[in-house]
Formats: C-alpha cells, sequence, structure tokens
C-alpha cells in the first residue's frame, strides 16, 4: 500500500532489487510467476481506476476484489476513494476500503476509526464491506507491542459500530515483536517467485507483490492472495430469516433404502441412518472432504448428491446488497449483484454446481451460478 506522504520503505526496497539485477546482467520481463491476484488495493497513486480498468483485471487476471485507500491519520482524506468504489461496484468486484493509521494511542484509534468510517461512508462504501486498519508507520514502531495490540483493537471496534467490517494490514517482519493477530489479519511479504506459494494461509490474506503490473492499466499495483472470502462479502448482515436455500431437503433413492449420516469430522454417525423419500429440515451446509453436506441435526449431516431441495434459492443478504453471480470460467458477471438483491427468490436446478477459485454453487441461469455460503445450524427433524 502507499500513502500521501511517499513510497514506503518495502518498494524501495524492491526497486533496489531490479535495478541490481539490470546492472548484474539480468533483465525481467513482465511479472514474476505469480501466486493469485485474488485482490488489489489501490489509491491515489494509482489515479483514477475506471471501470473498465477493473473488468480487465476480473477477467483477464481473476481479481475479485478491490482494496482501496479512503483516509489517513485524521487528516487525510484520498481523492480517488469515491471514485474506485463506484467503478470497482459497477465493476461487479467486492469493494472495501483502507485507512492508513498514525494512532500510538487508544483514543488516537478510536479518533481515526471514526474518521475512516465517515469518509468511507461519504464516499459510498457499501455496509458490510471491510476497513482495513494499514499499519506499518514510524510511529507505531516506537509503540510497544502491548499497546499497539489496544490500539488496533479500538480502531476495529470503533469501525464495527459504523455497520463495516475491519482488518489489520502489517509487515511480516512485524508480526510477534510490534504487534499480535489473535484472528485474521492481512501480511505483507514478498518473496521473489510466489508461484504456488501458500504463505500465511492461516490469515485472511497475503499481500506478495507491490510492483505487479496489468496489461489493461498503468503502472504497478499491490496485489494479494485470499484465504476465505472475508473480503468478498463473507459477513455481510443477514436481515431476510430464510435459509439461502429452501429448508426442506428430500432424501431420494430406492423405496426404504437407507442413507448413512455423518458427523461434520466425516465419520458415520451410528443409528442415525435416514430412508430415501423422507423430507429433512435443513438448516445449513457445510463441505466435508470438498464435498457438500446437509445439516439436519446436532453435528447431524447427509451428502447432498444423496438428496433433492426444491429448486428455489433466496439470496440471504441485506436487502441494499447483492451478491455476485459467476460463470462456469469463475469469473464474477457485471453488474450481478444489482440483480441478486437480498431477499429476492430464484429458480435453481437441484443439485449444487463446483466452479475453480468459487467453490459451490447454485446455478440460476444458464450461465449464471450463485455461490453458497457455508455454514453450520440448528437443524431439526422435519
Amino acid at each position: 500500500m502507499t500513502h500521501q506522504t511517499g513510497i514506503k520503505m518495502k518498494k524501495k526496497v524492491i526497486n533496489l532489487i531490479g535495478l541490481l539485477l539490470l546492472v548484474t546482467g539480468f533483465f525481467v520481463v513482465g511479472n514474476t510467476k505469480a501466486a493469485n491476484t485474488d485482490m488489489v488495493d489501490v489509491s491515489n497513486h494509482n489515479g483514477y481506476m475506471t471501470t473498465a480498468n477493473f473488468i480487465d483485471m476480473r477477467n483477464n487476471y481473476g481479481v475479485k476484489a478491490v482494496v482501496t485507500k479512503v483516509t489517513e491519520g485524521t487528516y487525510y482524506h484520498d481523492y480517488t476513494a469515491k471514485n474506485n468504489i463506484y467503478t470497482a461496484q459497477q465493476a461487479g468486484l467486492y469493494i472495501n476500503a483502507y485507512h492508513f493509521a498514525r494512532y500510538t494511542t487508544y483514543q488516537g484509534a478510536v479518533n481515526e476509526a471514526n474518521y475512516a468510517a465517515q469518509m468511507a461512508k461519504a464516499d459510498g462504501l457499501p455496509i458490510g464491506s471491510v476497513i482495513v486498519a494499514d499499519v506499518e508507520a514510524s510511529q507505531q514502531r516506537g509503540v510497544s507491542r502491548y499497546q499497539n495490540n489496544i490500539n488496533n483493537q479500538a480502531f476495529m471496534n470503533t469501525i464495527k459500530q459504523y455497520g463495516y467490517r475491519s482488518d489489520v494490514y502489517t509487515m511480516s517482519s512485524w508480526l510477534g515483536s510490534v504487534m499480535d493477530f489473535n484472528a485474521g489479519g492481512w501480511i505483507a511479504s514478498y518473496p521473489y517467485n510466489a508461484s504456488g506459494k501458500q504463505w500465511y494461509s492461516n490469515n485472511h490474506a497475503w499481500q506478495w507483490g507491490s510492483t505487479y503490473q496489468f496489461a489493461g492499466s498503468y503502472g504497478n499495483f499491490d496485489v494479494s492472495q485470499l484465504y476465505d472470502n472475508f473480503y468478498t462479502g463473507q459477513s455481510q448482515a443477514l436481515v431476510d430469516p430464510r435459509q439461502s436455500i429452501n429448508n426442506v431437503v428430500s432424501v431420494k433413492g430406492n423405496k426404504y433404502k437407507a442413507y448413512s449420516t455423518y458427523t461434520k469430522e466425516g465419520q458415520a454417525n451410528e443409528g442415525t441412518d435416514v430412508l430415501s423419500g423422507t423430507d429433512w429440515q435443513s438448516a445449513g451446509i457445510i463441505e466435508v472432504a470438498g464435498l457438500p453436506y446437509y445439516y439436519i441435526g446436532l453435528n447431524t449431516y447427509i451428502p447432498q448428491n444423496k438428496t433433492t431441495f426444491n429448486r428455489k434459492v433466496v439470496i440471504n443478504y441485506r436487502s441494499d446488497y447483492g451478491v455476485n453471480a459467476y460463470n462456469k470460467k469463475g469469473q464474477s458477471i457485471k453488474d450481478s449483484n444489482t440483480r441478486f438483491k437480498g431477499g429476492t427468490e430464484w429458480a435453481t436446478v437441484d443439485k449444487l454446481t463446483y466452479i475453480n477459485n468459487v467453490g459451490w454453487c447454485y446455478q440460476v441461469s444458464t450461465d449464471e451460478y450463485i455461490p453458497v455460503k457455508f455454514q453450520q445450524g440448528s437443524g431439526f427433524k422435519g
């Protein structure tokens, strides 16, 4: 990430390495071998991003989410934020924001969080998006690890009061020395070759490069690999009391044939077989050994391939926030979140479809798929 006062030291180091490679006679063409470009972060350093820029990133590089700078300290509001929020949404990408932190005290963190959330809201950042504290300034280096942890939590707690989610971004060298993460986190660490690597996979995201170039956009970009769907709308507030599928699932097969149920660990449940032709109330879906299972009772699950469900899907998000649909190639479909609004119902086939880089999905048209949100609920027998 970049901030108002200039390029960060880590970027200077990378530029110096590039210069040394040229001096020693080596020349690198284009991007080095890479991890996934799931998320890109932008700021005034990248200028005003257009919808076409983001569509190119989405279609040709697999970008799913954008994080745009909104603020720094309590004195700077990024003039490109409003534009970037709008154009990213127009391109069908999940949009989040980041704040370059300068706080050194609890109250300072609260003040900066209030400023960041207010500016993000004014810029049109959707409720439920993530506002990240970018913590890497010299101010935090001079604060104790204990105090930094307190300050970061104060920032996150304050952000949540505005209806946004929150996370912390920092450099890998600061982990365990300048601050700690109890959960989540977005970590920056740049290997020369990121291909196939899964660094910091216990966190939400790993920023593995800061000089990535997209053919459809000008300049260098920070890129990250995602390990969960925190930055793609995982925790949008649910206001529709209905499940994201029709609750009743029917066991299929030969008459009176019994099927085993399983625990969430994939072990067979003794004495809890279910008969074909019976209907069961389901409170959600989980994934066991890579396959979808319906939750039908206390730690009791039945494989989805042994069932059918009534062919209707309800978009289970806030009514003012939609969900992106994807095509079979795993590309998000432009403006689909404006059609698939919270509370709307869509016909679907009675089986789930697996799409690479997206996961299990409901098919809602010829080449439109809505991702399943795997969850464990409090199911009961129908």
